[in-house]
């Protein structure tokens, strides 16, 4: 059995246990990606020079006792839209091709600061706009499970990274579900943590009022223990909140017994493809013979949460991208006449046709004729469907579904109906507009021998009920390897 089989925390407990080394084990993670990933294309950057002098400093830290983190001397992969001081961070874009940060954000930090050792940057879609990194200017991350399908998106290189054991686990990010749709097509388990719970400083920024870093792994006692180590307050951020506790492992209990778990019959209509559908509710009665109590409710809402997204997102886009127009850093047009010229020129060839095709439409929702119209109408939507989960967790502990309406799509598929990729996001959204924590777990196959994923979404800071629930469920059945594992 290879190292990189094993969880983040067996390896960890194997190092500390003194039965390999620090450098043994990033050694492993580098022959891992260095042998997959012509076929995978999960990466963007692999620092293998870095990687292994970083292993040989945390090794040193261990044997001195000064380093005693689950994660310690354990090789991580980190989504290419976190700033890596020293290392090409360039959110799959060509714009940012080459652009080297001269700070980490705060979450890798805290990463570093637990002894973990960064082999390198994951693929994405660019700027983290698409759902199956197949907008990347990279080219497209492929499927562990099967080549020839996407991995989902936008953090479709780090799950891919974790589905074909390159590495024991992987930072993403999600805005409107990017770390739990492709969670779900590459079958691992990945958190969205509450808004404001993990600093976004140094994360380059989509969505600023939606997008949360969060782990991927291959099981549901790794994520906690990750984000245990990420989360923290940061005055950086002035998002970011000073909770009470950032304990999540002692959520680690194999026992629902009496958990309220809501089921929205608004995700089982038309639309869900009927294996996913069966390999959810079927979950969902494993959870209820462990002494559940299920209940199917209306949520209400979930077809206005596409439109209200997309606005909004869009909208927080095109003003967050303004800055990248060749004068500080990145790319600059070669050929052009005066300022504004090559304004026009950096950005056009630059930005790949997603980020235009959304930058435009967050330009036209916040001029000046259609700014009450539609950007306007889509906040207060927002706060209505965050009215709704606020009602619904009045009554329910957590909320069960599908993480997205099929398996992996086939490559290319997505790509030329672009309307039909937004609405593969329908099931996650929501949970990004009202600030919600949400995790999604491996629940089954679908007849081509593709993942389905179960989401379990949480009242706002209420991380411990899904990683209750989520680790209750995980206790009934065995982690599947991908055939490139």
């Amino acid at each position: 059995m290879s190292l990189m089989n094993l969880t983040a925390t067996g390896l960890g407990e194997k190092i500390k246990n003194k039965e390999i080394s620090a450098p043994e084990a990033v050694r492993a993670a580098l022959d891992a990606t260095e042998a997959k990933e012509a076929e995978l294309n999960s990466f963007v950057t692999v620092d293998r020079e870095g990687a292994i002098k970083r292993a040989n400093e945390v090794q040193k830290l261990i044997d001195e006792g000064k380093l005693e983190s689950p994660v310690a001397g354990v090789p991580v992969a980190i989504k290419d839209n976190m700033c890596t001081e020293g290392l090409l961070t360039t959110c799959s874009s060509k714009i940012l091709g080459n652009y080297v940060p001269s700070y980490t954000a705060e979450a890798v930090l805290n990463l570093e600061r637990a002894g973990a050792v960064i082999i390198g940057k994951t693929n994405m879609d660019e700027f983290a706009m698409g759902s199956t990194t197949e907008t990347s200017a990279y080219g497209a991350t492929k499927n562990p499970w099967n080549t020839g399908h996407v991995p989902g998106g936008s953090s479709g290189g780090s799950c891919a990274a974790v589905a074909a054991c390159e590495c024991p686990y992987a930072l993403g990010s999600d805005t409107g579900g990017s770390i739990r749709q492709p969670s779900s097509f590459c079958g691992v388990t990945g958190i969205k943590p509450t808004y404001g719970t993990v600093s976004r400083y140094g994360l380059i920024a989509y969505g600023s009022s939606l997008d949360q870093i969060g782990p991927v792994a291959k099981d549901v006692t790794d994520c906690a223990t990750v984000l245990e180590i990420i989360a923290s307050y940061d005055k950086k951020d002035s998002t970011s909140v000073k909770r009470d506790s950032y304990d999540f492992t002692s959520a680690l209990i194999d026992d629902v017994k009496g958990m309220k778990i809501g089921i929205p019959s608004d995700y089982f209509g038309e639309g869900l493809d009927s294996e996913v559908k069966e390999a959810v509710l079927d979950a969902a009665k494993e959870l209820e013979k462990k002494g559940a109590v299920i209940e199917e409710f209306n949520l209400s809402l979930v077809d206005y949460a596409i439109p209200a997204y997309y606005i909004i997102a869009c909208a927080e886009a095109s003003s967050n991208l303004a800055r990248f127009d060749g004068v500080k850093y990145g790319f600059r047009t070669e050929d052009y006449n005066g300022l504004h010229n090559m304004y026009k020129k950096t950005r056009s060839e630059g930005f790949g046709a997603e980020v235009k095709r959304r930058i435009m439409l967050g330009s036209f929702v916040l001029s000046s004729g259609y700014y009450d119209a539609y950007y306007i109408k889509a906040l207060k939507t927002k706060a209505l469907i965050k009215k709704a989960f606020d009602n619904a967790f009045s009554k329910y502990d957590v909320i069960l579904g599908p993480a997205a309406p099929s398996t992996a799509p086939a490559l290319g598929q997505s790509l030329s109906d672009p309307l039909k990729m937004y609405l593969g996001d329908i099931y996650t959204i929501s949970a990004n507009l009202a600030g919600l924590p949400g995790i999604t777990v491996p629940c089954g196959m679908d007849s081509k021998n593709l993942p389905i994923g179960l989401q379990i979404l949480g009242n706002c800071f209420k991380e411990k009920n899904i990683i209750r629930a989520a680790y209750s469920f995980e206790q009934t059945r065995e982690y599947k390897y991908s055939p490139l594992a």
